[in-house]
């Protein structure tokens, strides 16, 4: 028998071999640019398997719009249409979902894969098919069968597949599914990871409070008691997530149909997390955005209603302390994961009837924390993909509502038009019937809250229709006063309040209105945060400053207007001031570490205000005198807000050290900030630094008229490199122009010149 060290040593060349050999692959060309006619001669045609006639007419933008005299044959061809444009990438969210990312990056992917593996996204895949309504499961089956028929006889696959090491794997619905529950991902945990490194702090049962408090108070979209307009609006939260949504009655639009405006706002990076289509069959008639791997319409329009979302934050997950969890309780799953370059590995999952013990996985591992085991609402079964296709097919808001029974992650504040001029909003979720908030982040297993025992759905909390305002605004908000709490920690009322105050204001509502609005750069709570740091720094003596420098900062920041311009000087200024100061306040009020950690985690500058008023004079003092440095220092640092606020439109591979070049494709200054409606988010720094997350597509529909659909990408359509379809949309983007996506035959026929016939 070989000794471990000459297993590890012949390990150690086996590895050295593989990454010599793939080296070739790594450094493959890029394919060849090609334009849409070269690449719609890619797409399958003929052998198909159809029961009649399949027309996809394709706009100059690679924009399909599927015409099949069968629901069966239209999930079918829409299988081919997001194989066609995006397996790369959709095999790659697969390997996420399946907890496989070792068996594309190598042995930096292995604790990676314990996360994922623990978080168990499949994990309720085999009931949710088990349970799913017989037309949806049926769209689903076929929709799979695309993809598999594409990948089956694609003459070439995608780059992505050679640089990852992916071999074509058939596809499923279970793997349909667990994508799915992968975006279904609760944002909550990410603000669990921020917290819990002050969790073993003194006063963190205060510190919990305030942030529960604080989180809790959010502006309502309807229905909410009046005294939350009075909630300061500087007070910020977690800017991990968000979308924006508008619905405008007729009444209130200057067509006298209703408008609907989204906005999601997710992670930035080519291809997106969207692409445009269009499907017309006997019970489906839509256009709009859809995930790649998804087989729904998120955000669209039939013709008859229209519909977006926003992330509700709801409070779909909680954590149970089981350290003192008999081991009888907890069972343990080994399973064997796939190491490019190295050997195999196995890791051990263990459950509990709570959920997975989630601080094995090694992102929690490195904090002094008990066992904790995860209950999620996405570890059950629901019919997310059932939901949105009933919505999609609705045509009345009784109709729209009664769609969301089945849906549960992640929780969505649903808004509606139609082309009666009727809006509305409903709650989308499953959630526990909890009667309060938690009093720690982490809860006693062995008294596990019986509210999971009795879920609610969004039958059984309120909606609204047609609002006497005559119109709606979501922005990851509070949804509703609910006698149950739906979520602990909403966004902060930045963007909701812009929306409603710039709708407001309006006499009647147009699609130039809603344009504008998609391009607002204003961050009232930054307006009002920058006066509060004038008036400390007028009432400590420390302006005019002692030198020019700190003078010139000070200009700067009481001559800011609050908007986030690319030209703007001022934003500059008051980034560089707020991140000095809120570093330099944090240690001293919690030392060097945890003042770090506060400082880091946005949900820090929710309670900034309130700290200030209650800090010592001297450390708001030296805060005051670090802020004003960092700007002063600054001064002649950057031309504008876009110099140091970047844009950058790149593939996941621009990580990779030496050829990550190659997949960075685009930059740019942009405006916007992390709650401004254009919602363009950043870490919190005084230095140049590119968006993180948001603003990636954009949605606008006037209900009066099915042809007057509007969309535009962060980027484009084909997910193949060097396409000319990759990028085409970035400029539009940028200049807030859109893409114009008709319903009806006619107008389609006109505006989509390239025409397949698929045939048996």
């Amino acid at each position: 028998m070989p000794s471990k060290f000459s297993s590890i040593a012949a390990g150690l060349a086996v590895g050295a071999a593989a990454l010599a050999l793939s080296a070739c692959a790594l450094l493959a060309p890029l394919p060849k640019p090609k334009g849409v006619p070269a690449r719609l001669e890619a797409f399958p045609t003929r052998g198909l398997p159809l029961e009649g006639r399949v027309t996809i007419r394709w706009s100059e933008r690679q924009i399909p719009f599927i015409e099949a005299d069968s629901d069966s044959d239209a999930a079918f061809a829409l299988g081919l249409v997001h194989a066609h444009l995006r397996l790369g990438q959709m095999a790659t969210a697969r390997m996420l979902a399946r907890g496989r990312v070792s068996e594309m990056i190598g042995p930096m992917g292995i604790d990676i894969d314990r996360g994922l593996r623990t978080l168990s996204y499949g994990r309720a895949a085999a009931e949710i098919e088990r349970t799913m309504d017989e037309a949806a499961l049926l769209w689903v089956r076929r929709f799979v069968d695309g993809i598999n028929h594409y990948q089956d006889t694609a003459a070439e696959l995608p780059h992505d597949f050679g640089i990852l090491g992916l071999e074509p794997e058939t596809w499923t619905v279970a793997d349909v599914l667990a994508i799915g529950r992968l975006g279904g991902t609760d944002v909550n945990w990410l603000v669990w990871a921020d917290l819990l490194p002050l969790r073993a702090r003194a006063d963190w049962p205060e510190i919990w409070a305030r942030l529960v408090k604080e989180g809790g108070t959010s502006f309502a979209s309807f229905g909410g008691p009046r005294q939350t307009a009075a909630v300061p609006s500087w007070l910020a939260g977690v800017p991990r997530s968000g979308s924006n949504s508008v619905a405008v009655s007729g009444q209130r639009s200057t067509t006298g149909g209703a408008l609907i405006a989204n906005d999601p706002h997710l992670g930035i990076f080519v291809p997106g997390v969207w692409l445009i289509a269009g499907v017309h069959s006997p019970s489906y008639r839509a256009v709009g955005l859809m995930a790649p791997g998804l087989p729904i319409f998120a955000i669209g329009r039939n013709p008859h209603i229209a519909w977006g979302g926003t992330n509700m934050r709801a409070a779909s997950s909680d954590l149970y302390d089981v350290e003192d969890m008999p081991a009888s309780e907890i069972a343990e799953r080994r399973e064997r994961v796939g190491v490019r370059w190295w050997f195999d590995t196995e890791v051990t999952v263990r459950e509990t009837r709570l959920g997975p013990i989630v601080t094995d996985a090694p992102l929690l591992a490195k904090y002094d924390l008990p066992p904790l085991a995860l209950k999620w609402t996405g570890h059950s079964a629901s019919d997310e993909i059932g939901a949105m296709l009933a919505a999609s097919r609705a045509k009345s808001f009784p109709e729209f509502r009664a769609a969301f029974d089945s849906f549960a992650v992640p929780g969505q504040n649903m808004l509606y038009a139609d082309r009666d001029g009727n809006i509305g909003q409903v709650m989308a979720v499953r959630l526990p019937s909890r009667r309060a908030a938690p009093a720690d982040i982490l809860l006693d297993g062995s008294a596990a809250d019986a509210s999971w025992g009795a879920m609610r759905t969004g039958a059984d909390l309120p909606y609204s229709l047609n609002p006497e305002t005559g119109f709606l605004v979501s922005a990851n908000n509070r949804p509703s006063e609910t006698d149950i709490p739906v979520g602990f920690f909403f966004s902060p009322d930045d963007r909701v309040r812009r929306m409603t105050a710039l709708i407001g204001d309006e006499a009647a509502v147009g699609i130039d209105t809603l344009k504008a609005l998609q391009q607002d750069v204003y961050m009232p709570s930054s307006v009002r945060l920058r006066d509060l740091f004038l008036s400390r720094l007028d009432g400590l003596g420390l302006s005019p400053a002692a030198d020019a420098e700190g003078a010139k900062a000070i200009d700067r920041l009481r001559g800011w207007d609050g908007e986030y311009r690319r030209a703007s000087l001022g934003a500059v200024a008051f980034e560089q001031f707020r991140h000095g100061f809120v570093r330099r306040f944090y240690v001293l009020r919690y030392g060097e570490d945890d003042g770090e950690a506060f400082a880091k985690m946005r949900r820090g500058t929710a309670l900034l205000a309130e700290d200030i008023a209650v800090a010592d004079e001297e450390t708001v003092r030296a805060a005051l005198i670090a802020g004003l440095r960092a700007a002063a220092d600054g001064l002649e640092t950057f031309s504008g807000w876009g110099d140091m606020h970047r844009l950058r439109l790149a593939h996941p591979l621009s990580a990779v050290p030496l050829i990550g070049g190659r997949y960075r494709f685009a930059e740019a200054g942009v405006g916007g900030s992390s709650e401004t409606v254009m919602k363009t988010a950043h870490r919190a720094t005084a230095e140049r630094h590119t968006v993180t997350y948001g603003s990636n597509a954009r949605h606008i529909s006037d209900l009066s008229d099915p042809d007057e659909n509007y969309f535009v990408l962060l980027g484009g359509q084909d997910g193949w490199f060097n396409s000319s379809t990759v990028l085409d949309q970035w400029e539009l983007w940028r200049r807030g122009e859109y893409v114009r996506m008709p319903l009806t035959p006619s107008e389609v026929r006109a505006n989509f010149p390239h025409v397949l016939s698929l045939e048996n």
